[in-house]
């Protein structure tokens, strides 16, 4: 009985954490950080303050979680591909984390870190991440075994990695952030993932 209870209660835990990150992304795109509130986000969660300062300390902390929740949700999609044939492994790594850029929130969300952080040091001293990181490490790992594989040859990894996964946000990403509407044809964004693995390709294939 107390394992089941125990299940019971981890289960209304996170529905009630669902509730309130969604809750919250609402309310800092639509108010910003510093007109968001602790007891509107439980209002609007349909939550208790207590069952949101269980989970959530302080609005710190509950503004990281809404942004780790933007690039977790497809960073844990991303592929794992084989080893040997490089091209294809990379394009599906590529085009995953293009993907991931492109959820319409992330930008929303950089654009409000980028104008609040300067106002308040709680979030300057944290670290927003957007699933670049998750993304990075399935790269790093992906050309670890195609190394292994001698498909690839490379001083750094994470220099590479961080190499392939920048030349795709140059294009596809940043502009959209300092123009909101601007977009590209997939047809464009397809082009880009594409020259930046045949650029990395020539620079890195053994």
């Amino acid at each position: 009985m107390g394992r089941e209870l125990s299940e019971y209660h981890r289960a209304v835990a996170d529905r009630n954490r669902t509730a309130i990150i969604a809750s919250a992304t609402q309310l800092f795109l639509a108010l910003g950080y510093d007109r968001t509130s602790l007891a509107g986000v439980a209002q609007t969660a349909g939550v208790s303050k207590a069952t949101l300062f269980k989970q959530f300390a302080t609005k710190a902390v509950l503004f990281e979680a809404v942004i780790l929740a933007v690039g977790d949700a497809d960073a844990q999609d991303l592929p794992e591909p084989a080893p040997g044939n490089p091209r294809a492994g990379l394009l599906a790594l590529a085009s995953a984390y293009a993907s991931l850029l492109l959820r319409p929130p992330t930008a929303d969300m950089i654009r409000l870190v980028i104008a609040e952080g300067p106002r308040f040091p709680e979030l300057r001293d944290r670290t927003f991440d957007f699933g670049t990181l998750p993304a990075l490490t399935a790269l790093e790992g992906y050309l670890r075994s195609e190394e292994k594989a001698g498909s690839l040859r490379m001083d750094s990894r994470a220099t590479a990695s961080a190499q392939l996964l920048g030349m795709i946000a140059s294009a596809v990403f940043w502009p959209a952030l300092v123009h909101p509407g601007w977009s590209m044809e997939a047809a464009e964004i397809d082009t880009v993932i594409h020259q930046a693995v045949e650029t990395f390709l020539a620079r890195y294939g053994a």
